[in-house]
């Protein structure tokens, strides 16, 4: 998985990607969570943004899913993923990849519960013009 990962990110960035950083909103992460687009375009609708997530011990992502498929790999540290049913539907440590399907009915949230940084390096597959993610409530979880 590992191996397709990669090469998908060389495959897009390979496709003429244009360079750039900055910073996106997406989620109501915790304070420290940053991102990072790293290189982004858009082919025959649908916009491939490569960016990189920093998310602090203790903090999350935030409750949101997304509008198209999203696909990362876990540079550092240990992220806890959790879905709508408040469940653990993954623990994901360095090296490891993970994959979130899109829309509604894929609430999550990823959250940081060790003491390291995690560090993700993600691959947005989404309709042009979508937003990164979509902010969802709390679905009743005693956690944020």
């Amino acid at each position: 998985m590992r191996r397709n990962l990669s090469r998908l990110a060389v495959a897009v960035a390979a496709a003429g990607l244009s360079l750039g950083t900055g910073t996106a909103f997406a989620t109501p992460p915790g304070p420290g969570v940053t991102g990072t687009i790293i290189a982004q375009t858009t082919k025959g609708g649908t916009d491939y943004i490569l960016r990189q997530i920093t998310v602090p011990p203790g903090q999350s992502t935030g409750w949101h899913y997304h509008d198209g498929p999203l696909y990362a790999y876990v540079q550092q540290g240990t992220l806890s993923h959790f879905d709508a049913r408040c469940a653990s539907d993954g623990v994901y440590r360095a090296g490891s990849h993970l994959t979130e399907p899109p829309g509604e009915d894929h609430v999550h949230i990823g959250r940081n519960l060790g003491t390291t940084p995690v560090v993700l390096d993600v691959l947005y597959v989404l309709p042009h013009g979508a937003p990164l993610s979509e902010d969802a409530p709390n679905p009743g979880c005693d956690f944020e």
